[in-house]
């Protein structure tokens, strides 16, 4: 009865937490991201990250974005991962993407993170105007989002 009432118990936690992890939905593609930002009138977040490499990233990854503050957070942006790695297979035309916005961004190091307010152009073309940016903060979730939160709300 024991085993039966444990594996009910850890069938539960495994289920909601990949639930809430799937809640989260990260872009690769930076044209659907903005399309999903203009429809939405979000602003979005950009993290440039080496994923099979940096650890600062991995740690960035666990200590925030994987929880469930991040989570609810996040429901006010789009967010967009523009991967940098050394291991994993990637596809040319995000490899592209990623490394003309690295260049734009001027980033330097990882992790960074831009958030950024997507506008539409006279001529048609879209500019990404940046709110701010930040990294890896000690402290936790609550540390980052206090971070992020003061991008965000800052009266230009």
């Amino acid at each position: 009865m024991k085993n039966i009432l444990y594996t009910l118990i850890l069938t539960l936690f495994i289920t909601t937490n990949g639930m809430s992890q799937e809640r989260v939905k990260w872009h690769t593609d930076l044209n659907q991201a903005l399309e999903i930002a203009f429809n939405e009138d979000k602003n979005m977040l950009l993290f440039f990250t080496g994923s099979d490499w940096c650890g600062w990233c991995k740690r960035l990854q666990s200590e925030v974005f994987k929880t469930p503050d991040f989570e609810e957070w996040s429901q006010k942006v789009v967010l967009v991962e523009l991967d940098y790695p050394k291991r994993t297979p990637q596809d040319q035309n995000i490899r592209a993407q990623n490394v003309q916005l690295q260049g734009m961004f001027q980033v330097r190091g990882y992790p960074t993170v831009h958030i950024v307010s997507p506008e539409k152009m006279e001529n048609g073309r879209t500019n990404l105007k940046s709110l701010g940016k930040t990294g890896y903060v000690r402290g936790g979730a609550s540390a980052w989002l206090n971070v992020a939160n003061n991008i965000v709300n800052k009266v230009p």
